[in-house]
């Protein structure tokens, strides 16, 4: 079996969403090819650095991302830092020649990701994007009926991504919600909806955006005595344009109240739709304008598929019926990776799709600040 040593450059919650996946790859794929082990873990403070070693079984912990991206035991950088402290870790990686598994988005600025565009000419090792929703049973499901032609051409449709948290007035200025970090919601959830639309529906043509901030002052999260002015959005709204001419919303907001992590989408077509519905990750429901209608009703309606845990092999645990969870995109979509490299094809999205992303993100910038239209 190839074991991939593994560094974690940055340790908060997503660092161990994905150790997660580390860990617990073996037991919910049936193969002995490969795994990954974390050998390292780096953070900004010694203190944490030794927790999250001693979390994981790593032998190191370190406050310098170096040691893990230029040293020559190291097979995986796995990035899971604050946006604005991406760029210099992968510019260092892609020197090295390091596989690199990035967290979402690829850079805190368009310029950065230009910048990694470049680096990537000389580049010769395999890198993905954490881009979990696109791994889920239900929008791999999506996927293979559009391509099959099930739907037709597409008329229009309606992506969403929508939290509560910011609703909340009092909720501190942490780094998601500084523009300076690169944060906003843009970059948060819309970098995540954006490219599921991409990827399910192809690419887009233009766009028109419109953001928002809901309160221009929060309390900082370091002295929540003091308020602080606020420079990044709390919703978006985004008419895309497809290349037929079809267009449709994508919304992504954390000042919708009520809502907890819900991602959903909507796409009509000539022959049928399809939609996911908020907060059910199990079922994908499928609409057949071919279906026979009838004066009582018939067959044609709203078919649910049972796409549940349904992975093809080798992927076996949990059983294929139990509901969908959030932490199982994580993990299909960090096994697309780790087969990426042991296959030597690029299986997921690569860092050329997180440059796309960065893109549009700074499209929507454009289309907000000046009220009209964009080409992308």
């Amino acid at each position: 079996m190839k074991i991939y040593k593994v560094g974690m450059v940055g340790f908060g919650f997503i660092g161990k969403v994905h150790a997660y996946g580390h860990m617990n790859i073996p037991l919910f794929y049936d193969q002995q090819d490969f795994r990954s082990r974390i050998t390292h873990v780096c953070t900004s403070k010694t203190a944490t650095a030794e927790k999250g070693a001693m979390q994981v079984g790593a032998e190191h912990a370190v406050t310098d991302f170096r040691e893990i991206t230029e040293n020559p035991e190291i097979d995986i950088v796995d990035i899971c830092t604050p946006n604005d402290r991406h760029f210099e870790a992968l510019m260092s990686a892609i020197r090295n020649n390091k596989n690199i598994y990035c967290d979402k988005p690829l850079t805190a600025t368009l310029d950065e990701a230009l910048q990694i565009k470049e680096a990537l000419k000389n580049y010769k090792g395999m890198a993905q994007m954490t881009l979990q929703n696109r791994f889920f049973p239900v929008t791999l499901r999506a996927k293979q009926l559009i391509e099959e032609g099930k739907i037709g051409e597409v008329l229009e449709f309606r992506g969403s991504y929508l939290h509560s948290g910011s609703s909340d007035p009092k909720a501190p200025l942490k780094w998601k919600l500084s523009g300076a970090a690169g944060g906003g919601v843009a970059a948060d959830l819309g970098s995540h909806i954006l490219d599921l639309m991409h990827y399910l529906l192809g690419g887009f043509t233009e766009l028109s955006a419109v953001t928002h901030i809901a309160y221009p002052e929060r309390p900082s999260a370091e002295d929540p005595s003091k308020m602080v002015k606020v420079d990044a959005e709390d919703n978006m709204l985004v008419t895309m344009r497809l290349a037929n001419g079809a267009f449709g919303n994508i919304h992504a907001s954390k000042i919708a109240t009520g809502t907890e992590d819900e991602v959903s989408f909507e796409i009509y077509g000539s022959k049928g739709a399809l939609k996911m519905v908020p907060m059910d990750l199990h079922r994908l429901y499928y609409y057949d304008r071919a279906a026979a209608a009838g004066p009582i009703g018939g067959l044609r309606g709203w078919t649910a598929i049972d796409c549940g845990q349904r992975y093809d092999k080798p992927a076996g645990f949990p059983t294929p019926k139990a509901p969908m969870g959030w932490l199982r995109g994580h993990m299909h979509c960090l096994y697309t990776f780790l087969n990426s490299i042991y296959t030597g094809r690029q299986l997921g999205p690569s860092l050329e799709q997180g440059i796309y992303i960065q893109q549009l993100l700074e499209k929507v910038k454009e289309s907000a600040a000046t009220r009209s239209w964009v080409k992308i």
